[in-house]
């Protein structure tokens, strides 16, 4: 596998921004291959250390084509693009985002160009807005546990079970639960407001964790790194394929697909109208939503959504283990409610609320 060379840290062009990684995978030199040449500046809210394997098997079938990854959080990825979008100032070819409600956004704002994907067809409906948003994973978002600490008995096996696990034991999980900061997490926002469409079990979940001190983070690495090392017992709302990557080498990190629901994200793909190199955005979705692309999705554990791709980490076995249970984001316009001022802050103020225990 080639590996990419970080090139610096850039500071968010809006205040608030944290720095964000930028990472230069070189073309071959004198490469021999598709006519396809030039930079491919990529925004990404996934680790690069997780799509790594992806970006070297796209630079396998253009040699000639150099990619520059950006990997900062979902909320940059938005802001940073419309700072960009609204100065007329350079922007990213691709804005690949797991907080599927603000790229439908963007989306919505005629900021998107249209490609017809030849794999479309074969996806599921719902991952697929106007041919100018598409996603690319089937990723169930989990519950963690450390292993060493929560035995296999006790383990909740449903959002009611862990409401009922803090209220039982206080003083055992008091500081040691963790989840999303939904003011700073996109995709934490996420699937909190699906979270509460689907059941009005997450407001009681969201006392229970406020009774417990709840830690809150912006991003899945630092909850598991917590969990791995004991300091937390729970994590809630973890991306499954960040977790499943994590368990593969970490043998104290346990997995829960919650039995009551369990909420599927895919990540979203957008081709923005101003993109400098629109035709090395296109052939770079082209592979990821290949046969040959979803399968290297696979085995990054990021679950490919391409239905005649097979192994643990496909939409087909997660399908098989959870059945019914599954509730995949819908890509669309019905995302858009919170994104809203007045809804979105509605819905934040009653979370704190809750947290607050009232």
């Amino acid at each position: 596998m080639r590996v990419g060379i970080v090139i610096g840290l850039l500071v968010g062009v809006l205040s608030g921004q944290t720095a964000a990684e930028v990472i230069r995978y070189p073309a071959v030199p004198d490469a021999v291959g598709p006519e396809a040449t030039g930079d491919l500046v990529i925004y990404s809210s996934t680790d690069q250390e997780a799509f790594d394997p992806v970006i070297a098997g796209f630079q396998r079938a253009y040699p000639a084509v150099s990619v520059v990854y950006h990997d900062i959080n979902t909320i940059e990825i938005y802001d940073r693009f419309l700072a960009a979008a609204g100065n007329g100032g350079p922007t990213a070819d691709l804005l690949m985002s797991s907080a599927i409600d603000l790229q439908i956004n963007l989306v919505n704002d005629g900021h998107a160009a249209t490609h017809v994907l030849d794999v479309t067809r074969r996806l599921p409906r719902w991952a697929n807005w106007r041919n100018e948003a598409s996603g690319f994973t089937f990723e169930p978002i989990v519950i963690v546990y450390n292993k060493g600490q929560i035995a296999a008995g006790e383990v909740p096996r449903a959002r009611y079970d862990l409401a009922s696990l803090l209220r039982d034991q206080p003083a055992r999980f008091a500081g040691r639960v963790a989840t999303y900061d939904l003011e700073r997490s996109g995709a934490g926002f996420l699937f909190a407001t699906q979270d509460a469409r689907e059941s009005d079990a997450i407001w009681d979940l969201a006392r229970r964790f406020g009774a417990s001190g709840v830690k809150l983070y912006s991003n899945t690495a630092a909850i598991l790194d917590r969990v791995a090392n004991g300091r937390f017992l729970i994590g809630h709302n973890v991306v499954g394929s960040y977790a499943e990557a994590r368990a593969a080498s970490d043998p104290s990190i346990g997995i829960v697909l919650p039995e009551d629901y369990t909420l599927v994200m895919s990540r979203i793909a957008v081709i923005p109208k101003a993109a400098a190199e629109p035709r090395l955005a296109r052939l770079f979705l082209d592979f990821l939503l290949s046969e040959q692309g979803q399968r290297i999705v696979a085995e990054a554990r990021l679950f490919a959504i391409h239905p005649d791709v097979v192994g643990d980490a496909t939409a087909a076995a997660l399908r098989a283990a959870v059945g019914d249970s599954l509730r995949p984001i819908q890509v669309g316009p019905g995302l858009l409610v919170y994104l809203d001022q007045a809804k979105r802050e509605r819905f934040l103020e009653r979370w704190q609320y809750a947290l607050a225990g009232r």
